[in-house]
């Protein structure tokens, strides 16, 4: 059966291959950018630094003493709709952003007076163009510039002293959904940024801009051609066999039927972190499309894939992917971690990657080896494990849709395509060496069935439905902390709903995540079952904890406002329960908890 139309949740330059190769991998970082990050005092990245372990050495708010909270003060954006990402502070400023019209407003932390304020013209058309919810993941800063990238693919410079445009970029073309909602990131003299716009069948790609200029460096494609992709087939690695080999010659296209990369998804609207070191930058490659996966047969790479990528030039190192054709959309977005830690007793430079699929994977993030993925949520069942030789995970049938084929109805697989983690950001603690998760406990129905690719409009294939994970706890989330260097669970909190927000842990001992009813909260980062504090901010909280110091006192803060994919039920105005693929049927209860509304809410201790 072919089916066309709006699914429900939708409603109301590239460097020459041979010069690519063959410029040096210099290791770089911005030095501005570098010494603002050593200040614990600031918050100057969305993970609060290049390793994205959203930690702060922080510590006058503490275990001892966190349960003083008191709210400090607090600022409406405006905006409905959900609030993802956080404000960035520097030097006595905050840079703030919401989601469409992409709104950016810097304040004086002395008296949070409104200093400047942005707010882009963009063409309202753009909201039908985006998939799950209009979020943004937030700003970022180097050498007296803000970075935005907007909506509608534009990608701003701002003068952080004024609001006043030094450039402007433009990243792809709204009208074929090519959207953006991802942080920029600075590394060097380039920031760089991805795309969004998988279920329209965009072909996902990241690309690098001069900070200064705007103008294009290079720019690196998920699937196709090896030069278009810059990948070289003897040099970029892969695990095969137990061991890493190079990826070989035309390794996309080969696994897709005929043109299909040219619509093939694997968009990287997630985050990305960066080693100095090796000058290497990391990220993930979203789900395939269309959501049939009887429509694309292969393993359809370079989709689902980590990416290691040299930032100066745009070639890949290596690629490990995750889920070789994708029947559940479990994208592959969500953040890389790096971290020094032991792996099975072992000193290793590693890469710690929480997968929508449900497997916690540790690499090393040096050579790409596959050391360990094992589930991080007991309930997941579409794969029984990963086979650590070939790194391709053990399929059920049952749970298969693929398996199932078109028009036919798949039950009860866990995790849902939100996935056991969606982009909400974990945290690593140096002190207790371990990985604080906000995590999913939700399982899905999933039909596929025939689409047709037309431009500029959806091209799902499936209908899904969500609900809380059975024979669990019975509610739909849990904040765990994860052992990365065994693949084990150490601690798991229990949530009524999923926990949609980054978390952060501080040389306090505290771990701190928001919740999708708007509850703060802050646990012993040594016992994550010891609430230690939880405030009622005004809306459902799917932004990410930070934060700072100023004049000696220290804050902490998150976004509350909801929406997301888990909240565009209520963000959009939609009620069947298939709408949104599935979530508004599984959150319908979030409505008796709280209510649209996008806030900062700032914390601190009395006086």
């Amino acid at each position: 059966m072919k089916r066309s139309g709006t699914p429900a949740r939708f409603a109301p330059t590239v460097l020459a291959t041979a010069l690519a190769f063959a410029l040096p991998g210099v290791a770089q970082a911005n030095a501005d950018l570098e010494s603002k990050i050593a200040n614990p005092k600031n918050w100057a990245m969305q993970a609060g630094d290049m390793f994205n372990q959203r930690y702060s050495k922080l510590k006058q708010i503490n275990v001892s003493n966190v349960g003083k909270l008191q709210v400090a003060w607090t600022f409406s954006t405006g905006v409905l709709r959900g609030h993802e990402g956080s404000p960035l502070v520097i030097d006595g400023m905050m840079y703030l952003h919401t989601p469409f019209p992409n709104k950016v407003f810097a304040l004086d932390l002395d008296t949070q007076k409104i200093v400047w304020r942005y707010e882009p013209k963009q063409d309202p058309s753009v909201i039908a163009q985006m998939c799950c919810d209009t979020v943004n993941r937030g700003l970022a800063y180097a050498e007296g510039k803000i970075f935005l990238q907007q909506a509608d693919s534009t990608l701003v410079a701002l003068d952080a002293k004024s609001g006043k445009v030094l450039w402007s970029a433009v990243n792809g073309d709204p009208k074929l959904g090519a959207v953006n909602t991802n942080a920029p990131h600075v590394f060097g003299d380039k920031v760089l940024t991805g795309i969004s716009g998988g279920e329209w069948g965009v072909r996902g790609f990241v690309a690098a801009y001069d900070m200064n200029t705007g103008k294009q460096v290079w720019k690196a494609y998920s699937t196709g051609p090896d030069n278009e992709m810059l990948m070289d087939p003897d040099k970029t690695m892969t695990w095969t066999d137990g061991k890493m080999a190079p990826v070989g010659k035309d390794s996309s296209l080969k696994t897709w039927k005929g043109d299909q990369w040219k619509t093939g998804g694997g968009t990287t609207w997630g985050w990305y972190s960066y080693d100095k070191a090796s000058n290497t930058v990391y990220y993930g490659t979203g789900n395939p499309s269309t959501w049939n996966p009887s429509q694309r047969p292969g393993d359809n790479k370079w989709s689902m894939t980590i990416m290691a990528r040299d930032m100066s030039t745009g070639m890949a190192k290596w690629v490990y992917q995750m889920t070789p054709h994708d029947e559940w959309d479990f994208d592959g977005i969500n953040e890389m971690i790096l971290a020094d830690i032991d792996v099975k007793g072992k000193p290793t430079k590693a890469l710690v990657h929480f997968d929508r699929n449900g497997f916690g994977y540790t690499l090393d993030r040096t050579t790409g080896e596959l050391l360990v993925a094992e589930k991080y949520d007991p309930q997941v069942n579409w794969a029984t494990h990963v086979d650590m030789k070939t790194g391709r995970p053990q399929v059920v049938t049952k749970y298969s849709t693929q398996a199932g084929g078109p028009d036919v109805n798949v039950k009860g697989i866990c995790p849902a395509a939100l996935g056991s983690k969606d982009q909400q950001p974990a945290s690593f603690d140096p002190n207790t060496k371990l990985f604080y998760v906000p995590t999913n406990h939700v399982c899905m129905d999933y039909e596929p069935f025939q689409v047709d690719y037309v431009a500029g409009q959806p091209y799902v294939g499936a209908t899904l439905s969500m609900f809380p994970a059975p024979n669990s706890h019975g509610g739909m989330g849990n904040f765990i902390t994860w052992d990365a260097g065994k693949g084990k669970i150490v601690q798991s909190k229990p949530e009524k709903f999923s926990v949609w927000s980054g978390s952060l842990n501080t040389a306090g001992g505290l771990s701190c995540f928001g919740t999708l009813e708007g509850y703060l909260k802050c646990v012993d980062a040594k016992d994550i079952k010891k609430e230690l504090y939880k405030f009622k901010t005004p809306s459902g909280i799917i932004g990410n904890v930070f934060t700072y110091e100023h004049k000696g006192k220290q804050y902490l803060g998150v976004f509350s406002g909801i929406g997301g994919w888990a909240g565009i039920g209520m963000a959009a105005g939609l009620e069947k329960a298939n709408e949104g693929l599935g979530a508004v049927g599984g959150y319908r209860e979030l409505a008796d908890y709280t209510q649209l509304g996008g806030s900062l809410t700032v914390f601190a201790l009395p006086n």
